[in-house]
């Protein structure tokens, strides 16, 4: 399984699916302007992960906060 680190983690959200994630991270990253360079840049690490993973790795990440840390 891929490992995503805690920025990279920050970034993904609980939307349902992989691919529902992969299309709504795609989504933002067409409004992000050409000098947000650090956040294309973890975007398209975060897309390329995603991609290569299969749904069954993408259940068994925790993309839910844990508020109480």
């Amino acid at each position: 399984m891929k490992t995503f680190t805690s920025k990279e983690m920050n970034l993904m959200y609980n939307s349902g699916t992989r691919l529902e994630l992969i299309d709504n991270l795609t989504d933002m990253r067409s409004y992000l302007q050409a000098d947000e360079t650090e956040l294309l840049t973890l975007t398209d690490c975060v897309l390329e992960k995603l991609r290569q993973m299969n749904d069954q790795e993408f259940s068994a990440l925790d993309l839910y906060p844990d508020f109480m840390d």
